[in-house]
C-alpha cells in the first residue's frame, strides 16, 4: 500500500478515486506544526534555531498517518505546489521521523497543478524530493514574522495604548493607505476651464473638438485658470471661422491580456464582480478542489496561488479549438500566444489560473455551481480564452482644426477611434478602477483637409482638480504588487487583518485610513522608519526569493535583519509615553488640528476656551483632549475635519433656544442639545446617538430634534398604568414596558407609533417568551461539501462566527474570518468537534488542561498578516478561562487586565498581538 498525503479531506477523497485501491490518500488538514508562542521559539543567539510544536488538533491526525505509514510500501507527499505546500510536506515528514514511523520506505514528493485524473496520474510518474531551498525560504519568512510580531507589537502596546499589533508586511500595507489619506488632506484644488465646441461638416455630421492652442501656444489641461481667460477665448471662438487643417488616421493593434495570476484575479474579481480578495480566494479554492460532475469530483480550475502567466501547451491547443468553434477561424491567431511574467520576484513555477478543461464552457455548469462560483469560473474562462484570441485592429483618427478670428488663430482637435476588427474584444475587456477619459472611443465623421466647418454649440465649463482616489481593495493589491511587498497569496489576509484591527475601514468600496491606523503608522515612521519603507521591504522580499532559489543562506538574511531591528527595539524602551505622544502630536498636527475659519489658534479648546488641545492615549486608543482635564472634559477623535469629524451646529431648539449640534466624541458621533454652561452644576447636556448605518453628515435639524426627543412616552399601559416608551437602542428601534422590550417591525415608526400598536407588540413579545437567541438565525453561506456530513456553511451566531454541517457546529478561531476560512480548514474544525461527540445540541467538551492566558494570547504576536494561509489556531484563552474558573479566578481574569493596562514587561505583553 502506498500512502499519499494531501492537505484537505476533499482532495483526499477525490484523489483516492483517481489512484485506485493500491493507494491510501490521507489529509493533514493543513499545517501540522508551528512556532509555539513563547520566548525562544526563534533563537537569534543560536543561529536562529527554531522550535516547532505539533498543534494539539493535528496530533491525533499525525498519529493516524504514522500508523498508516509504518506498514506502507511508499510515502508520497502531494501537498500544494507552492512554498507553503512544500513546507507542509516537510513538517509532515519531520514529525514522522520523530515518531520513528519511517523505516526504509521510499519518500517521494509530487505536485499537480490541477485536481483532475490526468494531472494527478501524470504527477505520480514524475516524483522528486522535497525542495530544501523552498523550505528554507518558508522558515525565513516564518522566523521574520515571528520576530517582528513578538518584539514590535509589545513595544506598541506599552508606548501607544490602544494599538493592537504591527507586522512586517501588514504595517507597510497600512502605510500605503495612510499615505494616500495624507495626500488627500494636503491636496489643494486648482481651478481650470475647458472649451468644447460642437462642429458639423457640410454633410451635417456633428462631432466635438477641444481647444488645444491659441496664438501659437499650446493649451494644456490646466492652462486656462480663470473665468476671465475662458470668457476671452469663448468670444474668439464664437467669432471664428473653422477649417480642417489635417486629418491623420493611424492603424493600431490591441493585444489580449495575459491569463490570470493570483493578484490579477483578485483585482479583476473586485472590479467586475465586487468580490473582496478574501472572498475571491475562498471561491477559487472551492473551484480548485472540485465539484461533483457526473458522480465524480472534478477540479474546475488550476491552482489559484501563482505568479505565473504561462499555460500548458495542451491547454493552448484546446483554447484555440474552442475559439475556432465559437468565433470562427479569423479569431484564431496564426501562432499560439506565449506569456512571460513581468514580476521581478515571481517564484512560483506552475501555470496561470485557468480552467482545467477549456471545452467546459460556463453554460455547461449551469445549476451545478452557486451564483458566486459560476461568476468567478466564467471570469476565469473568458480571460483564458481571450488570451489566445487574435488582436483587435483599430484605427485612431486625429483631426486638427484651425479657427480664425480676426488677428487671432485658435487650434482645436478632435480624436476618435474605430474598431476595424474586434478580435479578443468580442469576448473580454478588462475592468478599470476609476472612470477614465474616453475621448478616443468615439467615431469621427469623414472629413478632408481644407474643408470648412460650422460651429453649432460651444460649452465653456469650470472644473477643479480632484485629489487622488482612495484605494479600492483591487487597486491596493495592484499597488502592493508594484512595490514588491508581500506575496500574492497573502494580499487577501493582509487586507482582512487591517480591517479586523480597525486600522482601515471599507466604505463604498474604498479603503479609508482610520485614526487608530494613522497613529500606528506615525509611531512606526518616527521610531521604526526603516521597517515601513517600501524599498526596504521589497529588498527583503528579493532576499527571501534568493533563498528559495538556493542563492543565499536563510540564516544570513535573518542575521542582517535582526542586528538592526533589535537595536531599534531596544532604543525605544526608555522613551516615555508622554514623549511619544508629543512626537506624534507634532507629526499629526495638520491632520488633527484643522485651521479655524476665524484664524484663531486651532489648538484652543472649544469648550473652556483656555485649555490647549493635545494628543492623549487611553485604553481604547489615541484621542484629542483638553489640557485643563479634569476641570474640562472635552474630547474628540483625531480627525478634526471631514464628514463627522468636527462639531456642526444644525440650529436652535425652539423650546430652550439651545444649539442643536452634531459632535464627535471618543466613541463616535452624537447629537447634543446645548453646552455645559447652559445647565446646572449637577446636570449634563442631553445627548442622542446617531442610528446605526447613518452618516453624521446625513443628520439634519428636524431629524436631530426627533432623536433628542427619544426615548419618548407613548402612553400608559391599559392594564397596569405603567408607561410605555419608544426609543432607539443598539439593536434598532423598540418599545419598552417595565422590563419587556419589543423590536419595532417593518412599517412601524419610532417617532409616531401609537399606544394600541405598542401594546400589541409588547403582548406579542410576552406571548413568545424570552428569546433563546439574542440574534436572529443566520441562514449561512455554503462554502463546500464535507466528505461525510454534506454541505458546509458559514454562519453568524450569538458568540461569533462558526461553521456547520449536518448539525455539527464548530466555532471559527480568532485568527480566521468567515471570509478567509477555507473548506479544508472548516472540515478540520467540524471533524474535531464531531470527534468530541459534538452535535447541534451537544454541550461543549470541557478542556482537559487549562492554558495560561498570557501564553495563549501570545500566539498571535508571532504571526504576521503576511504569513501564508495556515491551519486555524485554537482559542486557548477561552479554554483557560473555562478550566480555571473554579479554582483560579484571578488567573482566569488575567487577559482582561493585560488588555486594559499592558505591563511594561516584554515577555508578559508579547502574547497579545498578532503580527
Amino acid at each position: 500500500m502506498n500512502i499519499v498525503i494531501v492537505e484537505s479531506p476533499a482532495k483526499a477523497k477525490t484523489i483516492n478515486k483517481y489512484l485506485g485501491s493500491s493507494y491510501e490518500v490521507l489529509a493533514s488538514f493543513g499545517h501540522v506544526r508551528d512556532l509555539p508562542a513563547k520566548n525562544g521559539s526563534v533563537d537569534p543567539e543560536s543561529n536562529f534555531k527554531m522550535i516547532w510544536e505539533v498543534d494539539p488538533k493535528a496530533a491525533s491526525r499525525m498519529n493516524d498517518i504514522a500508523r498508516a505509514v509504518k506498514g506502507a510500501d511508499k510515502l508520497i507527499l502531494a501537498t500544494d505546489p507552492d512554498r507553503e505546500g512544500e513546507a507542509i510536506s516537510w513538517h509532515v515528514l519531520e514529525v514522522l521521523k520523530e515518531k520513528r514511523a519511517l523505516k526504509d520506505q521510499p519518500i517521494e514528493r509530487v505536485v499537480f497543478n490541477a485536481i483532475t485524473k490526468q494531472a494527478v496520474t501524470d504527477a505520480m510518474k514524475h516524483p522528486r524530493q522535497i525542495d530544501g531551498a523552498l523550505v528554507d525560504a518558508y522558515m525565513a519568512r516564518r522566523a521574520l514574522d515571528y520576530l517582528v510580531g513578538f518584539n514590535l507589537s509589545p513595544v506598541l502596546w506599552r508606548k501607544l495604548p490602544g494599538a493592537r499589533s504591527a507586522g512586517r508586511v501588514q504595517s507597510v500595507a497600512l502605510r500605503v493607505v495612510c499615505d494616500r489619506e495624507l495626500e488627500i488632506e494636503k491636496f489643494v484644488p486648482r481651478e481650470y476651464w475647458s472649451l468644447l465646441a460642437t462642429l458639423s461638416t457640410p454633410r451635417g455630421d456633428s462631432f466635438e473638438a477641444r481647444l488645444v492652442g491659441a496664438d501659437g501656444k499650446k493649451i494644456q489641461r490646466l492652462d486656462i485658470g480663470t473665468g476671465a481667460e475662458a470668457e476671452d477665448l469663448k468670444k474668439a471662438i464664437e467669432a471664428a471661422n473653422f477649417t480642417v487643417a489635417t486629418v491623420e488616421a493611424k492603424p493600431a493593434r490591441r493585444n489580449p491580456y495575459a491569463p490570470f495570476t493570483t493578484s490579477t484575479l483578485q483585482q479583476e474579481a473586485s472590479r467586475k464582480l465586487g468580490f473582496a480578495p478574501a472572498i475571491t480566494m475562498r471561491i477559487a479554492q472551492r473551484l480548485y478542489e472540485g465539484i461533483n460532475l457526473g458522480g465524480e469530483t472534478t477540479g474546475l480550475i488550476t491552482y489559484m496561488r501563482t505568479d505565473g502567466v504561462q499555460i500548458a501547451d495542451e491547454a493552448i491547443a484546446e483554447a484555440r479549438k474552442v475559439i475556432g468553434e465559437d468565433y470562427g477561424k479569423d479569431y484564431v491567431p496564426g501562432a499560439p500566444r506565449q506569456y512571460q511574467t513581468k514580476a521581478k520576484n515571481a517564484q512560483e513555477a506552475h501555470e496561470a489560473i485557468r480552467p482545467t478543461d477549456l471545452s467546459r464552457r460556463p453554460r455547461d455548469l449551469a445549476g451545478k455551481l452557486d451564483s458566486d462560483q459560476a461568476k468567478l469560473y466564467e471570469l476565469i474562462w473568458l480571460r483564458t480564452i481571450a488570451s489566445q484570441m487574435e488582436s483587435a485592429e483599430l484605427e485612431r483618427t486625429t483631426v486638427d482644426i484651425t479657427a480664425k478670428a480676426g488677428a487671432r488663430t485658435l487650434e482645436l482637435r478632435a480624436t476618435g477611434q474605430v474598431v476595424k476588427f474586434d478580435g479578443f474584444l468580442a469576448l473580454y475587456q478588462e475592468g478599470i478602477d476609476d472612470a477614465g477619459d474616453d475621448d478616443d472611443s468615439r467615431r469621427l465623421p469623414a472629413m478632408s483637409e481644407g474643408e470648412a466647418l460650422k460651429r453649432e454649440a460651444l460649452a465653456v465649463n469650470q472644473h477643479f482638480t480632484e485629489p487622488p482616489p482612495r484605494f479600492s481593495e483591487a487597486s491596493l493589491v495592484k499597488r502592493m504588487e508594484e512595490l514588491g511587498i508581500g506575496r500574492p497569496s497573502t494580499y487577501a489576509s493582509i487586507i482582512q487583518v487591517l480591517k479586523d484591527r480597525g486600522y482601515v475601514k471599507l466604505e463604498k468600496k474604498r479603503l479609508y485610513g482610520e485614526d487608530k491606523g494613522r497613529v500606528v503608522i506615525a509611531f512606526l515612521e518616527n521610531f521604526f522608519a526603516r521597517y515601513v519603507e517600501f524599498d526596504f521591504t521589497a529588498n527583503l522580499e528579493e532576499q527571501l526569493d534568493r533563498v528559495s532559489n538556493n542563492e543565499i543562506s536563510w540564516q544570513e538574511v535573518l542575521k542582517d535583519f535582526w542586528r538592526d531591528f533589535i537595536a531599534a527595539v531596544d532604543g525605544i524602551k526608555d522613551v516615555r509615553v508622554s514623549e511619544v505622544l508629543d512626537v506624534l502630536d507634532e507629526m499629526l498636527g495638520p491632520h488633527i488640528y484643522a485651521p479655524r475659519e476665524d484664524g484663531g489658534d486651532p489648538r484652543q479648546c472649544p469648550t473652556c476656551g483656555t485649555g490647549k488641545l493635545n494628543l492623549k492615549a487611553g485604553k481604547f486608543g489615541a484621542f484629542v483632549g483638553c489640557s485643563n482635564y479634569p476641570e474640562c472634559r472635552y474630547t474628540r477623535p483625531l480627525a478634526s475635519s471631514g464628514e463627522g469629524g468636527g462639531d456642526r451646529v444644525l440650529g436652535q431648539d425652539p423650546e430652550t433656544g439651545f444649539d442643536v449640534a452634531v459632535k464627535s466624541g471618543r466613541f463616535g458621533p452624537y447629537i447634543q442639545l446645548g453646552e455645559p454652561k447652559n445647565y446646572g452644576e449637577d446636570e449634563k447636556p442631553k445627548r442622542a446617538g446617531i442610528p446605526k448605518g447613518m452618516s453624521p453628515g446625513d443628520v439634519e435639524f428636524e431629524l436631530a430634534l426627533k432623536l433628542l426627543s427619544l426615548p419618548r412616552e407613548v402612553g400608559l399601559h391599559p392594564e397596569d398604568g405603567e408607561p410605555i416608551k419608544a426609543g432607539i437602542g443598539r439593536f434598532g428601534p423598540y418599545v419598552q414596558h417595565i422590563k419587556t422590550y419589543a423590536s419595532l417591525e417593518a412599517g412601524d415608526e419610532v417617532y409616531t407609533i401609537g399606544l394600541n400598536r405598542a401594546v400589541a407588540l409588547i403582548a406579542d413579545k410576552i406571548a413568545k417568551g424570552p428569546s433563546k437567541r439574542r440574534f436572529g438565525a443566520d441562514p449561512g453561506k455554503p462554502i463546500g461539501e464535507h466528505p461525510e456530513h454534506g454541505t458546509v456553511a458559514v454562519k453568524s451566531g450569538r458568540y461569533g462566527a462558526y461553521v456547520t454541517a449536518n448539525g455539527i457546529n464548530a466555532t471559527i478561531p480568532s485568527d480566521k474570518t468567515p471570509e478567509t476560512i477555507t473548506i479544508g480548514e472548516a472540515i478540520a474544525l467540524i471533524d474535531e468537534r464531531a470527534a468530541k461527540g459534538g452535535g447541534g445540541k451537544a454541550k461543549r467538551a470541557a478542556p482537559k488542561k487549562a492554558a495560561k492566558p498570557k501564553k495563549a494570547a501570545a500566539k498571535a504576536a508571532a504571526t504576521d498578516a503576511s504569513t501564508e494561509p495556515k491551519k486555524p489556531a485554537a482559542k486557548p484563552a477561552a479554554k483557560a478561562k473555562a478550566a480555571t474558573k473554579a479554582t483560579k479566578p484571578r488567573e482566569a481574569a488575567a487577559p482582561k487586565a493585560v488588555k486594559a493596562a499592558p505591563k511594561p514587561v516584554a515577555k508578559k505583553a508579547a502574547g497579545k498581538a498578532r503580527g
